[in-house]
């Protein structure tokens, strides 16, 4: 079977459940690869390896979902809760600008004290000051949460975000699209495998194109790391709004969950399988902030074609233990050590140019930034001019 499976493949045909399940346990890791490879050939021909310089901003942790696998979020009324002011966030733009940057990613905590309106002002304040440079922002179970804070339906939260600068939506909070193990994992509240997907199919409708994740590494079975897989497939084919894929180990440490990472190994045959798999995705990229720089860079002969964001900035994947920092200079060597020709591109996986250090001078990245430097508990002064939900988000309301 898996012989006839990998001719199949190579034909460029479409594997099923049982195909994909049989490839994923029982093909030799060359094989898987192989496989994974000719298929990026095939969409990628040129040899082109993208990557994009933007900048990854977690604007709050303080969250109510309290996912058992995340060692980032704070509850509310934590002392080491944090909320990111208007200003800080446009210096983090202003200094992302500098390095040849264009976007901000920005996702953070189910911050119940964080009204629409923030964002919208947020949002709007930020397209004042910087007219060209794009927001890829708030995943899917953020989305949820604005859309249960005020009863309002999710496809209106999108029209009015996208009408205060929203550019793109990133595939966050996914982990598993399936049900048993999102119970599990206590993220079934925050989004159940149909409210996730329900989100980007209304992103889509209204004309944003969106990522897609998949975290593995925790309680799914094989079987159930293939149909979230399979759920993003049958998707793509009714609105192709997504433009790539990203897959990441589960990072253990710190978190109530525990457990031990999976291998290396496990991660480059999940990276092929997803190639396999997901024949109508164009993009896969490297998850080189979870694996490394050589391991990121060995994805690109196991079916990526991008290296995905320089980052500048990284809290949650650091929060479980993670911190590996590579800038552009680094993405770009390893491209080319690889055999590649590296390439700065958009969200969108539009192709902007050759890379920024060899045009300019640009300094040095050698550590990744965070949010805020430790210790550093104040509280912006604009929050006051919006409603508080919590307790301890009202007392600090007052105090202001």
């Amino acid at each position: 079977m898996i012989q006839s499976t990998a001719k199949k493949v190579l034909e460029g045909g479409r594997v099923d459940r049982a195909e994909a399940l049989e490839l994923y346990r029982h093909a030799p890791t060359h094989l898987l690869g192989q496989l994974a490879d000719a298929i990026r050939a095939r969409k990628h021909p040129e040899r082109i390896v993208s990557y994009i310089i933007d900048r990854n901003v977690n604007y709050t942790n303080v969250c109510v979902a309290r996912c058992n696998f995340c060692a980032f979020y704070r509850p509310v009324g934590s002392s080491e809760g944090y909320v990111l002011g208007f200003e800080e966030i446009f210096k983090k733009i202003d200094e992302t600008i500098a390095v040849g940057g264009n976007q901000l990613l920005l996702q953070g905590g189910h911050n119940p004290d964080l009204p629409i309106a923030w964002y919208e002002d947020l949002f709007r304040g930020v397209k004042a000051r910087y007219p060209a440079f794009k927001l890829h922002a708030l995943s899917p179970p953020e989305v949820l949460h604005i859309s249960r804070l005020h009863q309002i339906p999710v496809p209106a939260v999108i029209e009015r975000l996208v009408a205060a600068g929203l550019d793109s939506i990133p595939g966050g909070g996914a982990e598993i699209l399936v049900d048993r193990v999102r119970t599990l994992l206590n993220c079934y509240g925050k989004a159940t495998s149909d409210e996730w997907l329900g989100v980007m199919r209304d992103a889509h409708r209204a004309g944003l194109r969106t990522t897609a994740t998949m975290m593995y590494g925790t309680v799914e079975t094989d079987e159930e790391r293939i149909e979230h897989m399979m759920r993003l497939r049958e998707l793509q084919d009714e609105s192709g709004g997504f433009t790539a894929f990203i897959t990441w180990s589960y990072q253990p440490e710190h978190t109530e969950r525990g457990g031990i990472e999976a291998t290396g190994v496990d991660y480059l045959r999940t990276l092929a399988l997803a190639r396999i798999v997901l024949d109508n995705f164009d993009n896969l990229q490297a998850s080189w902030v979870t694996q490394g720089g050589k391991v990121g860079q060995l994805s690109l002969a196991f079916g990526a074609n991008d290296m995905g964001s320089v980052m500048i900035e990284e809290n949650v994947v650091r929060a479980a233990g993670a911190s590996y920092c590579m800038d552009e200079l680094e993405i770009v060597v390893n491209i080319e050590d690889a055999g590649f020709i590296p390439k700065r591109r958009n969200m969108h996986y539009e192709i902007l140019g050759d890379p920024i250090f060899r045009e300019r001078d640009v300094p040095r990245m050698l550590s990744l930034a965070t949010a805020r430097a430790g210790g550093d508990s104040s509280v912006p002064e604009e929050l006051r001019n919006y409603p508080a939900r919590s307790r301890e988000g009202k007392r600090i309301r007052l105090s202001q």
